[in-house]
């Protein structure tokens, strides 16, 4: 595994135009970057796709790239998901396609996975309403449609690091809720 050091040197190589920093930078972190991309867009296809955007953005803005001291993963995480997150709301803008419909509908559960997956919802669900609603609304626009913080600080009148804040605890009580 490389560390953090080795993924900052190797950043700062690819803000010069070192090409076979890149491709270690790659080797290294495209794994953990394809399943960012993967969980937003759920589709492979897409996060392939997703994913060599990525590393063309990360080619054309490495060098701002700053070392602070908190993880390089961080940054390149936050590349990723924002990407994805983009690729996921210009899809929405479009027309359904009738393929993806077919594909769905092919790929049910069956009834195994089908109670399984009922079961995690409920526990879920249960978790979302011990947050209060203005906060279990905050996470599911955040998390699952992809709402910018500056866009759920104006939705809920509540100025921007209050509303980074709600976001933190909420998703800490979710975890200590889901965790019991």
């Amino acid at each position: 595994m490389t560390d953090r050091r080795d993924i900052e040197e190797l950043i700062s190589k690819v803000a010069l135009g070192d090409r076979a920093a890149l491709a270690a930078l790659y080797d290294a972190t495209s794994g953990k970057l394809f399943s960012v991309c993967l969980r937003v867009l759920k589709s492979r296809a897409e996060a392939e796709d997703a994913l060599q955007d990525v590393y063309l953005r990360i080619w054309a803005k490495a060098d701002r790239y700053a070392v602070t001291g908190h993880s390089p993963m961080t940054w390149l995480i936050t590349v990723a998901r924002n990407l994805s997150i983009d690729r996921l709301r210009a899809r929405r803008a479009n027309h359904v396609d009738l393929d993806s419909v077919g594909e769905l509908i092919e790929k049910r559960p069956g009834p195994e996975a089908a109670s399984i997956a009922e079961s995690e919802q409920r526990r879920i669900t249960a978790c979302f309403e011990e947050l209060p609603s203005d906060r279990a609304d905050a996470v599911r626009a955040a998390y699952l449609d992809g709402a910018t913080y500056q866009a759920l600080a104006d939705r809920f009148d509540v100025p921007l690091n209050t509303m980074r804040t709600w976001l933190r605890r909420s998703l800490i009580s979710l975890k200590e809720c889901l965790s019991r």
